[in-house]
């Protein structure tokens, strides 16, 4: 039987105490998907996009700046930041509703007011945690 390496306790209540583990996955996993997004985007949704409007690959449209001393052409790759934009907006779309499925939103717990100086205070309290005034 394959026993498992000793994690110092204090390293494993980190882990399972705070949102490290979930930070940790979730960057794994959003280096993953951005792959995948750019893919999706650079090879599906881009050439018929580009075909479309007549042939157009986007990936190679730039503005021509000139040419540097050694001849060679110095060029704004506009297409190519296009193409980052979408893959952009389609990781945060995507990121956005793994998160609206995943993560709930905790109710807040129940408060009542203090009645001298309107400090919301837990529901069992007594005392008021801002002014110490008898609730």
């Amino acid at each position: 039987m394959l026993s498992r390496p000793p994690i110092p306790g204090g390293f494993r209540e980190f882990l399972t105490k705070s949102n490290a583990l979930a930070l940790a996955v979730g960057v794994i996993i959003g280096a993953s998907l951005g792959s995948v997004v750019n893919t999706l985007v650079n090879d599906v949704i881009m050439p018929p996009i580009g075909w479309m409007l007549g042939g157009v690959d986007f990936s190679e449209l730039k503005y021509v700046l000139g040419t540097n001393p050694a001849g060679e052409e110095v060029a704004i790759g506009w297409g190519a930041l296009l193409n980052s934009i979408i893959v952009f907006i389609i990781v945060a779309f995507v990121v956005y509703l793994i998160s609206k499925i995943f993560i709930k939103e905790v109710p807040p717990e129940p408060t009542k007011a203090c009645p001298f100086c309107l400090e919301p205070n837990a529901e069992a309290a007594t005392k008021c945690r801002a002014c110490a005034s008898a609730i």
